[in-house]
């Protein structure tokens, strides 16, 4: 039986090349736009690996690894990314992932990543390899409680707020009030240092929470026409 798989990416045309890119190989059971329906996805499906963008609507992908793991998910998570960051990187590892791959070396990588996170081993591309490993060394080292904490429902309110939703579009996506709304808002920007909602945002950006443009597609799979990424679709 081939390793079921599902691919969570806002960009059609990055999702369909994905998918022609591994459909020899694997088993693809959805493909998602958002990082809220990932969560939903991949609860619901069971997949054995979940290949995903970090910037998506909703939520980060690495929002959504966090919440996979706190739920018990037993998923492999490969992240796929343009960000070469490291900080980035090492965050999206201590969220839960198994694998680091950058879009343009997708081609050739992103098959053996997904093989290795099957096997229990970790893989990250090897452009940004050491350096992330050596940040993530580091951050173990220097657990003082210094470092600023949300939680996942601030981190998630934050992401919505940074996107230009309003309060009551949030409270209606989240279901709770708009009093609760506001007082997570309230919470994030006293915890962050922040005075302003354009302060939030620009936090966000800075932090890669939120994308500031489209990234478009950085590999040569060859791609068949794109889905809307709002209309997920599933095999089962």
């Amino acid at each position: 039986m081939r390793p079921r798989l599902l691919l969570a990416d806002d960009h059609a045309i990055v999702a369909e090349g994905l998918r022609s890119l591994l459909e020899p190989e694997f088993d693809l059971i959805g493909i998602v736009g958002d990082g809220a329906a990932l969560v939903e996805a991949a609860i619901r499906l069971k997949a054995d690996v979940i290949v995903t963008d970090i910037s998506m609507p909703r939520l980060s992908g690495i929002e959504a690894a966090r919440r996979l793991k706190a739920a018990g998910s037993s998923s492999k998570v490969i992240f796929l990314t343009m960000h070469m960051d490291v900080d980035i990187a090492a965050e999206a590892l201590r969220a839960g992932g198994s694998g680091y791959v950058l879009k343009h070396s997708a081609t050739h990588a992103l098959s053996h990543a997904i093989w290795e996170a099957l096997k229990g081993r970790q893989f990250i591309s090897p452009r940004i390899a050491e350096n992330v490993k050596l940040n993530v060394m580091a951050s173990s080292q220097r657990r003082d409680g210094s470092s600023i904490r949300l939680t996942s429902r601030e981190r998630e309110v934050l992401q919505l707020v940074a996107e230009g939703h309003t309060i009551r579009v949030i409270s209606e996506m989240l279901k709770i009030t708009t009093r609760t709304v506001e007082f997570h808002k309230t919470n994030i920007m006293d915890k962050l240092g922040l005075r302003t909602t354009a302060d939030l945002t620009q936090y966000a950006i800075s932090n890669r929470i939120i994308a500031i443009q489209n990234p478009g597609a950085e590999f040569d799979a060859p791609k068949r026409p794109a889905r809307s990424p709002h209309e997920p679709h599933f095999q089962e």
